[in-house]
């Protein structure tokens, strides 16, 4: 029989909650935590089809704080005729459990779970609180998830001292990798203008590709620094480059352009703007930028917080995790705001992909690693 964490992991599978759908899984988890002694607050933010359900629960009261973080929402399976196991069946093969979500992220959350049951068994009256923030709106546009838990919870005054996300973080085997920082992104839509032509008679046009290659030079396929003591370097690549123009004899009127730089600490948004936007007007011409920025740099340096969890991995697993800042966003982007994060999970090697699953073994590891932790923040001696 599956333990009780992978069989809650199975259960979370089956529950198809594709980014904004709730899908059953935050009800789970409600049932469970209540039925350990937790206040379960279901918040949803947003109306309509843009509507997000999440869930804020915590246990017992004083301090310290500690938090878990999460999400319940997975992508999309993409096409299911390409699985070869059901992609909301939590099926368990050769020791392996496979589904979407199985590593980003609902085996952490089962790990969560099974972590704080076998700790209030022990410790019924613990001190502290213990928390777990969970949304539904990570894989998304992430506008009514998270970021609008962390401003509920700063309101009612339900700030951790520290906070743990769960994500995929490791990436071959458990116990890798803890993540304590991130790059910020800022993208950038670029629309430059031309005069449209016959290309045998281009002094007759003005084609804006030729500007738009110049414009494009500092962010195709750079670093633009050398890192830092806590950081890669920040990079930057073209995404897409589209003239909407069919003709090979046609100089097209207008071109765009998509790019995204992943930038740390040595940079902020508003700089990389200035920055670029001064390039552009001397490149010349008619140009329009529309920006995006999803996230800043954030870095939890090596500290009290960050020694509990690499001393309870390495009890567990036996093997230091290395500290890295490196990879994709996630919401500790937004949890860094009110408190200390760091981020550790499954192995994510088939996260987002077909087929994607995760050793079942790991999920119980990762619950003992939750487990050591809790008892290491909380100095509970068993």
């Amino acid at each position: 029989m599956p333990s009780p964490a992978i069989t809650l992991a199975q259960d979370l599978i089956r529950c198809p909650s594709v980014t904004p759908v709730e899908g059953g899984a935050l009800d789970l988890l409600e049932g469970r935590l209540e039925a350990l002694g937790f206040t379960v607050e279901r918040l949803a933010f947003g109306s309509g089809a843009a509507r997000v359900d999440n869930l804020f629960a915590w246990r017992g009261g004083g301090g310290p704080h500690f938090a878990f973080a999460g999400h319940t929402d997975v992508v999309p399976v993409g096409d299911p005729q390409l699985w070869q196991h059901d992609p909301f069946g939590g099926t368990l093969v050769d020791g392996k459990l496979f589904g979407r979500g199985a590593a980003d992220m609902k085996g952490a959350l089962a790990a969560f779970v099974a972590a704080v049951a076998g700790f209030v068994d022990a410790v019924p009256d613990h001190k502290g609180i213990i928390s777990l923030i969970i949304t539904g709106d990570e894989e998304g546009d992430a506008e009514f998830g998270t970021v609008k838990l962390v401003d509920w919870m700063r309101f009612h005054d339900r700030v951790p001292d520290f906070c743990l996300v769960g994500e995929p973080t490791n990436p071959g085997q458990l116990g890798e990798m803890i993540k304590n920082g991130r790059r910020g992104s800022l993208s950038c839509r670029l629309r430059v203008a031309g005069v449209q032509g016959h290309v045998a008679y281009p002094h007759l046009a003005d084609n804006p590709i030729t500007r738009l290659i110049s414009m494009l030079a500092p962010v195709n396929g750079t670093e633009l620094d050398g890192g830092n003591t806590h950081f890669d370097a920040s990079t930057a690549n073209v995404t897409t480059v589209d003239t909407g123009n069919t003709a090979g004899n046609v100089i097209p009127a207008s071109v765009s352009a998509n790019f995204n730089i992943r930038f740390n600490t040595e940079h902020t948004a508003d700089g990389l703007i200035g920055w670029l936007e001064e390039h552009f007007t001397r490149i010349g011409g008619q140009w329009q930028a529309d920006w995006r920025v999803s996230a800043h740099p954030f870095v939890t340096p090596p500290g009290p917080h960050l020694t509990v969890i690499r001393d309870a991995i390495q009890a567990v697993t036996g093997q230091a995790p290395a500290l890295s800042t490196s990879g994709g966003t996630s919401d500790a982007r937004f949890i860094t705001t009110i408190c200390p994060v760091a981020e550790f999970g499954l192995v994510g090697k088939t996260m987002h992909q077909t087929d994607e699953h995760v050793e079942a073994a790991d999920i119980d590891r990762l619950a003992d690693i939750y487990g050591e932790i809790l008892r290491r923040f909380f100095k509970v001696l068993l």
